[in-house]
């Protein structure tokens, strides 16, 4: 029932379709494994999706994957960056606790609104994570999708998402 919500949450066919896969893929587990993950079989969503590994022990994140898309909006390419190589500054808060509240509870994660901002203008846009467990119970990465609107070829300023538009489900039950 929590995935069904989460899936409801979500008004993007592309990120549905994201969201879907990761469903469909974690075979009755309550997260699939990074090497779940198919990518022909989200080939045409590819260019939207990113992903960090998680080390719990470290309690840091490290950059797996990120699409053409996101790199463009974001202005570089985050493989193998930590989170504070890979985000600016004033970012970085936010960023961290919605990260760890991912893989920490696990949860899912949906907020539709203005996720950039560029000269003075707000770019909307939608963005879900996933988290990602090599054995199923912990989790150890994020998987994440994100569409803008409004999309521009130059890179974008991340903003804070407001609280009241995002939504959350809990895997930890």
């Amino acid at each position: 029932m929590i995935y069904a919500d989460f899936e409801r949450a979500i008004a993007s066919p592309a990120l549905k379709d994201v969201a879907m896969h990761w469903n469909a893929v974690r075979q009755g587990r309550r997260m699939p494994r990074w090497t779940d993950i198919t990518p022909s079989r989200i080939a045409a969503h590819l260019s939207l999706v990113w992903s960090f590994k998680y080390d719990a022990a470290r309690d840091a994140f490290t950059g797996r994957l990120v699409g053409e898309r996101i790199a463009r909006h974001i202005g570089k390419d985050f493989r193998g960056l930590s989170l504070a190589e890979a985000y600016p500054a004033e970012a970085l808060p936010w960023v961290s606790v919605t990260f760890r509240r991912v893989v920490r509870e696990p949860a899912l994660y949906a907020h539709a609104g203005p996720l950039f901002h560029q000269m003075g203008r707000e770019h909307l846009g939608e963005r879900i994570l996933l988290p990602l467990s090599e054995d199923g119970l912990a989790a150890d990465g994020v998987l994440g999708a994100t569409i803008l609107h409004d999309a521009t070829n130059m890179p974008l300023t991340l903003m804070a998402p407001d609280r009241a538009d995002e939504h959350w489900f809990s895997l930890a039950g």
